[in-house]
């Protein structure tokens, strides 16, 4: 890219993430040309409790910002549109009049709130209901029980709450009102669905759901499809008058970004733990499974409401660097892709990697870590590859899982994600799924994706056909492997899980 291009127009993508908030300038060909980071604070008042300051959240993002247009020389006339992407669930509470916080952000790893949780599951009946109006498991994670607990923990919040004078908000949420200096409350529906307070079936905030949480309605943003017109820049700090016209949570952004657009498509994204999120289209299906049924961004041609089905792998990334950090046996997690190909297999080593528990479809909180098959002759390059090959295995069975629910056959996954970066790993992935895995040349999926919503919204892009015309540079892992030798490898693995599983699960 050239400085000081004025003839060029982009779309600024604000990722804002856990660790850190990025901005990214992306052109008219789809492509990333310029990307800023500005990382923050973590807060972990008490074990199991996480906090971000929101004014490191706003500084970090609008810090980006900043100096992504004066390293570009990019001025208003050159922008076309905004779009924000972040960090789920993570919940805010702020004055309406003065736009302070009243809390820290609960971030959505913060576990404060598990008690609550567990007291409303004590009746089956509300368990279902909140899964039925929502599509998700009732847990702490999601945004509802973090509301409450500001409400109660503050003193007089729950009184302003209720006399109208407070907002809540996702950090999308946060970052509008900001942007636009409080003129607009606003999120959008696939961050919504992430509360669970939104019925993700009438498309509105749930009232037995805010009753049940003890949540004013008066607190609770607008809603709106994730490719809007959410508003103008406002804020002193930053350029003025530039649309936000796209908002999608992080996980259904990177889905919209990898061209998952029909019924059947999925990704996977590899980063600290895993996220697969396979395309449904009109139909919110029930998972059978365990999994979540969730809301997916759509473009503005697309008429009604898309959903995804949605599984977690828990330890991906985090389990590499377990064997980098505790275990000691890499120098650096790249290493690991060297070292899984250095031995033809893992000799029969199994890692199970239940650090907390085991996810979907097991669904066993009790369950822990174990490496099964250990003889004298096993090694570290066994290890390390036996590693590498959980994160397949697990998600082969979420894919599984998936399928089941949806009734429909997986043609391809696409994926992104810093362990997507691992050649071992996707062809190995590509063998035991026994389909074509599609690896982007830039996997900044998410940012893109949010940045096709906001240009789609603005005519930018003048619909999904023009996005789809566009060259996409990517690598392709294809299956090579028999289906006997998938069927003995996934035996060996799911033989490995139900040994690691307590007692009571195996006997079921």
């Amino acid at each position: 890219m050239t400085k000081g291009s004025a003839q060029e127009r982009y779309v600024i993508a604000l990722d804002q993430g856990t660790t850190s908030s990025r901005a990214m300038l992306i052109d008219r060909h789809g492509s990333i040309v310029g990307r800023m980071r500005r990382p923050f604070s973590q807060i972990y008042p008490q074990p199991g409790w996480v906090e971000h300051d929101p004014a490191d959240i706003l500084s970090s993002q609008l810090g980006a910002l900043t100096e992504l247009l004066l390293a570009y020389d990019i001025d208003a006339s050159q922008i076309d549109s905004i779009g924000i992407t972040n960090q789920r669930e993570t919940t805010l509470v702020w004055d309406r009049a003065t736009g302070l916080p009243l809390y820290n952000a609960i971030v959505w790893q913060c576990r404060r709130t598990a008690p609550l949780i567990e007291h409303l599951c004590e009746d089956p009946q509300i368990t279902r209901t909140i899964t039925g109006k929502t599509g998700l498991i009732p847990d702490p994670y999601f945004s509802a029980s973090k509301i409450a607990w500001i409400l109660d923990a503050v003193p007089g919040a729950r009184k302003r709450a209720e006399a109208g004078e407070l907002a809540f908000g996702t950090v999308d949420s946060w970052l509008i009102w900001k942007l636009t200096y409080g003129a607009v409350h606003a999120t959008d529906m696939t961050n919504a669905s992430r509360t669970m307070l939104y019925n993700i079936h009438t498309c509105e905030w749930d009232p037995w759901l805010l009753d049940l949480f003890n949540i004013p309605l008066s607190m609770m943003p607008e809603v709106k499809p994730s490719a809007s017109c959410f508003g103008h820049t406002a804020n002193p700090g930053v350029v003025q008058g530039i649309p936000i016209c796209g908002v999608a949570g992080d996980q259904q952004a990177a889905l919209f970004g990898q061209r998952c657009w029909e019924s059947g498509d999925a990704k996977n994204t590899y980063g600290t733990g895993c996220f697969l999120l396979m395309n449904t289209g009109s139909e919110a299906c029930q998972s059978r499974h365990g999994l979540i049924t969730t809301i997916a961004a759509s473009a503005p041609e697309t008429q009604g409401v898309r959903y995804a089905l949605e599984g977690s792998v828990f330890m991906a990334g985090a389990l590499m660097q377990w064997l980098r950090d505790e275990l000691g046996i890499l120098e650096e997690v790249a290493d690991s892709n060297a070292i899984a190909q250095s031995v033809p297999d893992t000799e029969g080593v199994y890692i199970v990697p239940a650090f907390t528990g085991m996810g979907a479809p097991w669904w066993d909180a009790e369950a822990r870590g174990a490496i099964h098959g250990l003889t004298r002759g096993a090694s570290r390059a066994h290890i390390v590859r036996a590693a590498l090959e959980s994160l397949a295995y697990q998600t082969c069975d979420l894919l599984g899982a998936m399928e089941e629910d949806a009734d429909m056959r997986l043609r391809t996954l696409n994926v992104d994600g810093g362990a997507s970066e691992n050649d071992f790993l996707m062809q190995f992935q590509s063998d035991i799924l026994d389909i074509p895995i599609h690896r982007p040349c830039d996997a900044e999926a998410t940012a893109l994706g949010v940045a096709y919503l906001a240009g789609l919204t603005t005519g930018f892009w003048k619909d999904l056909d023009a996005l789809r015309s566009q060259p996409r540079c990517e690598e392709v892992f294809n299956p090579s492997s028999t289906a006997e030798w998938r069927k003995k490898l996934l035996t060996g693995w799911h033989t490995a899980v139900m040994r690691t599983l307590p007692s009571q699960k195996q006997a079921r």
